[in-house]
């Protein structure tokens, strides 16, 4: 679920950390039930009043995802729960079960499918997200481009895949 809050000019905001002041509204983290509540006014219904809904709503919040990821991410790594490269994380799958694998979507296929059939012959089911380019994996962890990754089980990996959880309502983890 994601809480929106209605601002003092009566414009909806997404409230990812559901901290914001203000009273909520609370919907699916799901494009289509974002979308659908906008058009059918059930943000006016909720709210007991009229309120603006953007336009742009449901690609504003994915946007505020992605980026929570990739700076949940930035924290787990300087935190020292993430292994990084081709060799890092190969390293890292044999000697334990990783919370999560993030593959950039622009690796290369190879190298991407070595480190799929070492996860699954060590670990069975480790989950994988694609969904990032190298270039923005490398900016949230302080690297130029980063193509493998993966996040030990932690407080970052669970903060990680709640976040995670909400944008594969709004985009394809595997693209």
């Amino acid at each position: 679920m994601l809480r929106l809050v209605i601002g003092p000019d009566d414009l909806l905001y997404p409230d990812l950390a559901a901290k914001l002041p203000g009273r909520g509204i609370w919907v699916s983290a799901d494009r289509t039930a974002v979308d659908l509540a906008g058009k059918k006014g059930l943000f006016n219904k909720s709210a007991g009043r009229a309120v603006k809904v953007p336009d742009d709503l449901s690609d504003s919040i994915e946007r505020l995802l992605e980026a929570r990821a990739l700076s949940l991410l930035g924290l787990a790594r300087r935190g020292g729960d993430v292994a990084l490269g081709y060799d890092a994380v190969r390293l890292a799958l044999k000697s334990a079960r990783p919370a999560w694998r993030i593959e950039a979507n622009d690796g290369a296929e190879d190298g991407r499918g070595k480190i799929d059939r070492l996860a699954q012959g060590a670990w069975g089911d480790v989950p994988v997200v694609a969904c990032f380019s190298a270039e923005t994996m490398g900016e949230a962890l302080g690297r130029g481009t980063v193509v493998h990754a993966s996040l030990a089980t932690s407080a970052h990996s669970r903060a990680f895949g709640e976040t995670i959880g909400k944008l594969a309502g709004f985009r394809s983890l595997d693209s």
